[in-house]
């Protein structure tokens, strides 16, 4: 896609989405023109990257009581393709693009009832000690899981 410099090759990046979730554009996310504000698609993207954890397992392990990491992110980034109206519904689509001994990239797509995508997205995840807030490895189960959510 031209522009967006995480996206390589529209086509080849599109098909290695799988999992995603549904969001309705509720009345109180769109602005006095009727267009969704445009803070709304980080929520999206950060509802999408918790179900992708809890599809992983990472939400039960990080909301133990006595767990010692957490994920943190470092950054995010928002490109917006088509105007997304009130009422809409949209797909939102999550994936890890990249993952590195303690971060991953995770890349968005939205699109809508049309199957048109509206945004993309991506951001860097770092897995981190919540007492020391220095970046943490995956464990290998962790790993493992991520790799088979990559297929």
């Amino acid at each position: 896609m031209k522009g967006i410099d995480y996206i390589q090759d529209w086509e080849n990046w599109r098909t290695g989405f799988h999992f995603y979730t549904t969001v309705e554009v509720r009345f109180s996310e769109v602005d006095p023109f009727n267009h969704l504000n445009n803070t709304i698609p980080f929520v999206y993207f950060e509802d999408a990257r918790i179900q992708l954890f809890k599809e992983l397992g990472f939400m039960q392990e990080w909301n133990r009581p006595n767990t010692k990491t957490i994920p943190v992110v470092a950054d995010l980034q928002c490109n917006y393709l088509k105007q997304v109206l009130f009422d809409e519904t949209l797909k939102i689509f999550v994936k890890i693009a990249y993952f590195g001994t303690t971060s991953i990239d995770l890349h968005y797509l939205a699109e809508n009832s049309e199957g048109n995508p509206v945004l993309v997205g991506r951001g860097r995840i770092v897995h981190i000690d919540k007492h020391q807030g220095a970046p943490e490895k995956w464990t290998a189960s962790m790993i493992d899981r991520m790799k088979n959510m990559q297929k």
